[in-house]
């Protein structure tokens, strides 16, 4: 795996590019000079949490034949506070999934997510609390 970088202005917007040619774009703040064009690094890795755990709830739903309609996940990060680096101390992601979905099979997947299967969560874990909550939002006639 790799991933380049370039410089896109003369502060800080970079651009991201992996093997495959994707992009993605990087932005200091502007408290230091940025012109808060894109997500900054710390947001992209808040962002990485959810995507890989939205990831597997997705797949790990249709092994279990349900019929998810949408997936929104809220993730929230606590950095530590007057101290360089700051890092994040805690990490939480609410879940909310939408569809005629049994609470059982999908409390289910994100515990599997969060506890075996996401590996940047798992990575994060030796050193950043992260907790999670989901809730169903079930079609409505």
């Amino acid at each position: 795996m790799k991933i380049d970088l370039h410089r896109i202005d003369d502060a800080f917007h970079m651009q991201a590019i992996n093997e495959d040619g994707l992009t993605a774009e990087i932005d200091g703040s502007p408290t230091i000079g940025g012109g808060n064009k894109a997500l900054r690094p710390m947001q992209m890795l808040l962002a990485s949490v959810g995507g890989c755990s939205s990831i597997d709830v997705i797949h790990l739903l249709r092994k279990q034949r349900q019929e998810i309609k949408d997936i929104k996940i809220s993730v929230e990060g606590t950095r530590v506070e007057n101290k360089i680096p700051a890092v994040f101390k805690k990490i939480h992601l609410h879940y909310q999934l939408f569809g005629d979905l049994d609470d059982q099979k999908v409390e289910r997947a994100c515990r599997l997510s969060m506890e075996k299967l996401c590996s940047v969560s798992i990575m994060l874990k030796p050193s950043v609390e992260i907790t999670w909550s989901y809730e169903v939002v079930r079609n409505e006639a």
